[in-house]
């Protein structure tokens, strides 16, 4: 199978690094335009710079707004008023006990990881509407089905993006327009491999035994038994976001390595 998106504008929110940028650089590979994105102009700027030497040749325009915030989805929106695809990658985490979590924290994860796909999504629904054609794919997480203890907050706002998932594609049932969740186990992103690099070097041992021991201590379930990679993560989205996935809309899709102990 040969995944080819030519002629398709993408847009991936939160891409200067991580799975953000791995999803734009497998979509960017598969021919797509690919609008990157992140807080500050320096990242954005430095992000494009790597994914154009990965990808000679790509179409990459890179722009930098905080769409954690309405004005900031409003800025995005003025610069790229249409889509034919769009993953809403944007997301923070922090651990925290939940009697520390305050109103403020609730309402900035909100804000951060699901308020900017619904309003990117609701900017860019009526353009593909008219086309008959587009993509959304939220990336969610096994921790929307996992809600984790020590960061209970970020488990609820993994939770909501899969009913706003859900919804949508229902409100464009029978349209050529899918929507979808793609969920991620433990992942190795740039700031996993740092802080894991760190601990291996303050314990003295390696850091693949590092992530082995939080594998085994916090995912025990996992049937692959070790972090995924952000290019397996975003395989997964490039296929979601093709022609080839057509029939596939509605769908919560894990990339989890087996944590989430369920057939279904």
């Amino acid at each position: 199978m040969q995944i080819d998106l030519s002629g398709k504008r993408a847009v991936v929110s939160g891409s200067t690094l991580g799975i953000g940028f791995a999803i734009a650089k497998g979509l960017a590979e598969a021919g797509a335009r690919v609008v990157i994105n992140g807080r500050s102009e320096a990242s954005v700027k430095k992000a494009r710079s790597e994914l154009l030497a990965a990808v000679p040749g790509a179409q990459v325009e890179g722009i930098a707004a905080d769409l954690a915030t309405a004005a900031g989805v409003k800025k995005f929106v003025g610069q790229v008023p249409e889509t034919d695809i769009l993953v809403n990658n944007l997301g923070i985490f922090e651990p925290k006990p939940f009697e520390e979590i305050a109103d403020a924290d609730w309402l900035r994860f909100f804000e951060t990881n699901v308020m900017s796909g619904v309003r990117l999504s609701r900017a860019y629904v009526p353009g593909m509407r008219k086309k008959d054609w587009g993509r959304i794919v939220f990336i969610s997480s096994e921790s929307g089905l996992n809600i984790p203890v020590e960061m209970v907050h970020y488990g609820m706002t993994k939770t909501a993006q899969l009913a706003i998932s859900r919804g949508l594609a229902a409100t464009v049932a029978g349209t050529g327009i899918t929507v979808n969740s793609v969920l991620p186990g433990p992942t190795r992103s740039e700031g996993v491999a740092t802080l894991t690099a760190t601990l291996a070097k303050e314990q003295g041992v390696s850091q693949a035994q590092v992530e082995n021991e939080f594998v085994a201590k916090y995912r025990p379930s996992s049937l692959i038994k070790r972090l995924a990679t952000v290019d397996e993560v975003a395989n997964m989205v490039v296929y979601v976001c093709s022609q080839q996935a057509s029939a596939t809309s509605g769908a919560a899709l894990r990339v989890d390595g087996g944590v989430v102990a369920t057939i279904a």
